[in-house]
C-alpha cells in the first residue's frame, strides 16, 4: 500500500493543489492509498510512524525540500521508499535524483516501482538530503524563512528568486571569519570565508550549483569553500553559481572527503536543507546508502 504525506502550504499553496489532482488519478485508476497532511516536523514523525505500522511500502511526499528532508529523516535505514512529488519552491532534492518537476509524470515515474539506494549526510543532530550550508548561506537561509518575499515571489512562481532577494539583505551586515576544516583526519586552516557547503548532491536554494560533481551514490562528501572576497567580488561570483561556473574562480576551493568537522573563529549560523537548524562547531559524515527512493 501506498502512504502519503502533504504539506498543502508548501509552493505558497501549490502543495494542496497538486494533491487534490494525484488523489483523483490515485482513485480513478483504483489504487489503494492512504493520505495525511502535515503541518510541522512532529507532524511528520508521527505520520511515518503510523504508516509504517500499517506496513505502507512506499512513502510519497507532496511538498518542497522542508517536508521531503523531514520525511526522509524518518525513512533512514528503513524497509520503506521514499517518493517524492514536487510541491515546493526550491525542489532541489528532486531537481538532484532527475525526478520530474510534473506532477504525473513524477507518480507515474513512482508508481513503476523501481528503487535505488541514496547517500545520506549525517549531520550529528539529522540526516541531510542535498547541503549542509555554514556560514553565509546558514544565515540566509534562516532569514529567507521568514521573509515576507517568499511568500510573494512563490505566487508568481519565482520562489527561487527569494534567495537572491535575501542575500542581498544578509550582505549588509554579515561578516566572514576563520575556520578549520579537518576532513578525513586533515586538519586545513582558512581566513576570512563566507560559506561553507558540505554537499551530498549539486544543488540548493532552488537550483545553485554548490557543488557540481556532488553525487547522491559515490560514499564522498563535496566542499565549496568561498573566503577572501570583497562584497562585491561575491556578488559577481553568484549568478555563475546557477551553472557550477564559480568552481574555477580564485579563492573557491573544492574539497572531498567522508568525514568532516568545521569550527569557526566565531559562532556561524548552519542549515540542513534549506532548514536552519544550530549554529558551529559541528561534525558531518556520509552515509552510503542510507535511503531507499522510488
Amino acid at each position: 500500500m501506498i502512504g502519503f504525506i502533504i504539506n498543502s502550504r508548501s509552493g505558497n499553496g501549490k502543495g494542496g493543489r497538486v494533491w487534490k489532482r494525484v488523489e483523483r488519478y490515485m482513485m480513478d485508476n483504483d489504487y489503494r492509498f492512504i493520505a495525511c497532511f502535515t503541518e510541522s516536523e512532529g507532524d511528520v514523525k508521527a505520520t511515518v510512524k503510523d504508516f509504517v505500522e500499517k506496513k505502507v511500502t512506499t512513502i510519497i511526499a507532496v511538498g518542497g525540500d522542508g517536508t521531503i528532508h523531514h520525511v526522509a529523516n524518518e525513512l533512514a535505514y528503513q524497509d520503506v521508499s521514499l517518493g517524492v512529488i514536487p510541491a515546493g519552491s526550491g525542489n532541489d532534492f528532486a531537481r538532484s535524483l532527475g525526478i520530474p518537476m510534473d506532477w504525473m509524470k513524477a507518480l507515474k515515474r513512482i508508481l513503476i516501482n523501481e528503487t535505488r539506494q541514496v547517500d545520506l549526510l549525517h549531520t550529528g543532530k539529522q540526516y541531510c538530503l542535498t547541503v549542509t550550508g555554514i556560514g553565509l548561506d546558514g544565515m540566509v537561509a534562516k532569514n529567507v524563512n521568514r521573509s515576507s518575499y517568499k511568500r510573494y515571489l512563490n505566487h508568481f512562481k519565482l520562489g527561487g528568486l527569494s534567495y537572491a532577494f535575501c542575500l542581498l539583505e544578509t550582505l549588509k551586515s554579515y561578516q566572514p571569519t576563520d575556520i578549520e576544516l579537518t576532513i578525513d583526519g586533515e586538519t586545513q586552516k582558512f581566513t576570512d570565508v563566507w560559506l561553507v557547503a558540505v554537499a551530498n548532491a549539486p544543488n540548493y536554494a532552488g537550483g545553485i550549483a554548490i557543488c557540481p560533481e556532488a553525487s547522491f551514490n559515490d560514499g564522498l562528501l563535496d566542499l565549496c569553500i568561498v573566503q577572501r572576497m570583497s562584497k562585491w567580488e561575491l556578488l559577481n561570483l553568484f549568478p555563475k553559481a546557477y551553472k557550477g561556473k564559480h568552481i574555477t574562480k580564485e579563492n573557491v576551493t573544492i574539497l572531498k572527503g567522508r568525514e568532516v568537522h568545521i569550527t569557526s573563529e566565531k559562532p556561524i549560523f548552519i542549515h540542513s536543507d534549506g532548514e536552519p537548524m544550530m549554529e558551529s562547531p559541528i561534525s558531518l559524515r556520509i552515509e552510503k546508502d542510507a535511503l531507499r527512493v522510488v
